[in-house]
């Protein structure tokens, strides 16, 4: 019998380790294979490779069922006798539509290490194979539960070690620890298993040593990795132990527990960049946490990340659209987080996951959610439809100018003197009406934004050189002037002189300016007085500032 497992992937750099451990597990038998595609590749070239094998298994996910649905009828028009089988979180719960399906067999509900193994071993007769769904002749059956996969069984398993090494190092690599979640938040998925389980400390380690050794990024999927406060210090020495200079690891953490020791550890022995943090704050509204019985403390979770924010790169979350969370809570939620200024703020909308409580629970709140994936919010008893249409506009902008680090310093200085919120809502209506936001050119971005801001803040030069200064520091190679007029030649060459600068190696912007941009960016104040302003490329790197009080010229 032919298998062969396989996955359609967001993206080419992402890989799905449920597949890879399913074959790592099984990879003895005779006739099992795998392949990853993308939801981008051609749905007929995808199906022309399945159409070869008796069984195919897709792993599933919010993401990608809209397009291995499509692969699957066309896998069966092109031979009908290829078995679909289909797992994945986004078929593991309210099944029967899918199941319904021509292009469908079967279905492991749940984990599937389990019942892919029975799967195998009794194929075609499959009548007791746990978490299987399947149709016969009397209908539609679900066989019972497996017992929960003992995660020793994982001792020396490498999931990795069919992959060509080479190919490791553009990939997010991704790594398990531990699988379930002490928390129950009504929203996630994950909060249907608060037993949390880890893997046998030893093969973690190794497995994790070879992802260090071959590949780059490397992403652990625990849902909260600082749980156990000795297991966290334990993997972060063996990181710095063996880490590459490369290498980049990405933590999904709960800030508000995490502990002192962790702290303390990170500040005296972890170096700067090489360690992110992505923390779900998603509503800094008690009353909303509570209701999808969510708990934490904004103020210790806002105090850790100011206490960590110098080490480490913080990825933020939240999420619009929680049950009591209104119009200005959603504001307040936002300018307090976007305060903390982490380097990316992922502002996210209300997904009604098959299987969680939030979605059961819909009517209460007279949620209206999309019946097709991703199953996102249209409306509710807190936020209209034209409410979620304005908060879209704002992430667009957030994503554009903020993720991006395109406008850095004039949101930082919008931040401290108006409404971010605001700010961000009106400039992603502008953004809107004069350009598409995912066709656009680089000097679009900040044409954009200076029009935005010359009809709204005219009097405020400040934000006005802010955007000329962000303009000037995005390029590598000197760009076309813009906003803000040069300093005269003469001055300029003067000035260059005077301070021993490289004219023969590097190109130079002189910007006027009316306040003193060092103090600025350190503090985040603004000093009136007279200063030149110089920014120097190279040709390959971002554009860097010559400032401090020896380089930049103060002329009150």
């Amino acid at each position: 019998m032919k298998v062969l497992l396989s996955t359609l992937n967001a993206k080419y750099i992402h890989i799905n380790l449920a597949v890879r451990l399913l074959y790592e597990l099984n990879h003895e038998r005779e006739g099992l294979s795998w392949k990853e595609f993308t939801i981008k590749e051609d749905r007929d070239g995808i199906a022309g490779i399945c159409k070869e094998y008796d069984v195919v298994a897709f792993s599933c996910y919010i993401w990608n069922i809209t397009q291995t649905l499509e692969v699957c009828r066309k896998v069966k028009a092109l031979n009908p006798n290829t078995k679909i089988l289909l797992g994945g979180p986004e078929v593991s719960y309210d099944w029967k539509n899918i199941i319904e399906r021509e292009e469908v067999d079967y279905i492991i509900t749940g984990e599937g290490e389990i019942p892919f193994k029975e799967f195998l071993d009794n194929f075609p007769s499959v009548e007791k194979v746990p978490n299987l769904v399947y149709k016969s002749e009397t209908g539609i059956k679900h066989s019972p539960e497996a017992p929960m996969f003992d995660l020793k069984n994982f001792t020396d398993l490498r999931p990795y070690r069919h992959d060509a090494p080479s190919e490791l190092y553009n990939k997010v690599c991704y790594i398990e620890t531990s699988r379930g979640c002490p928390y129950k938040c009504e929203f996630c998925l994950a909060s249907l298993d608060n037993k949390v389980r880890y893997l046998p400390i030893d093969d973690i380690k190794a497995n994790l040593l070879y992802l260090m050794q071959h590949g780059r990024v490397i992403k652990f999927l625990d849902r909260t990795f600082n749980i156990k406060k000795d297991f966290t210090i334990d993997m972060f020495k063996f990181i710095l132990e063996h880490h590459r200079p490369e290498n980049v690891f990405q933590f999904e953490i709960t800030a508000d527990i995490v502990h002192p020791d962790i702290i303390k550890f990170i500040q005296e022995h972890v170096p700067e960049g090489l360690f992110r943090f992505e923390i779900g704050i998603q509503t800094v509204n008690q009353k909303a946490n509570l209701e999808v019985s969510r708990k934490q403390n904004f103020e210790k979770t806002k105090g850790i990340i100011q206490q960590l924010q110098n080490k480490i790169e913080m990825h933020l979350d939240l999420i619009v659209g929680l049950p009591l969370d209104e119009w200005s809570d959603i504001k307040f939620s936002f300018e307090e987080v976007f305060k903390l200024f982490a380097p990316e703020l992922q502002l996210g909308f209300l997904k009604f996951l098959k299987g969680t409580p939030v979605r059961d629970k819909y009517q209460q709140h007279g949620y209206v959610f999309d019946p097709e994936p991703p199953y996102q919010i249209i409306e509710s008893n807190y936020l209209s439809k034209d409410q979620l249409a304005q908060v879209v506009k704002l992430e667009e902008a957030l994503e554009i100018y903020w993720n991006k680090k395109r406008a850095i310093h004039t949101l930082k200085y919008v931040t401290a003197n108006y409404s971010i919120f605001d700010f961000m809502l009106g400039l992603g209506k502008h953004f809107e009406e004069r350009k598409d936001f995912h066709k656009h050119s680089i000097i679009d971005v900040y044409e954009i934004l200076y029009d935005f801001t010359e009809k709204n803040f005219v009097e405020d030069t400040v934000l006005k050189q802010l955007i000329a200064i962000d303009y000037y520091l995005q390029a590598k190679v000197k760009p076309k002037p813009l906003f803000l007029e040069e300093t005269e030649r003469p001055e300029k060459s003067k000035l260059i002189e005077t301070l021993k600068l490289n004219h023969h190696k590097f190109r130079f912007v002189v910007l006027p300016i009316n306040f003193n941009f060092h103090l600025f960016a350190e503090q985040n104040l603004v000093e009136k007085g007279n200063h030149q302003l110089i920014i120097q490329y190279n040709g390959t790197d971002k554009a860097e500032i010559i400032n401090g009080s020896q380089k930049e010229l103060i002329t009150n």
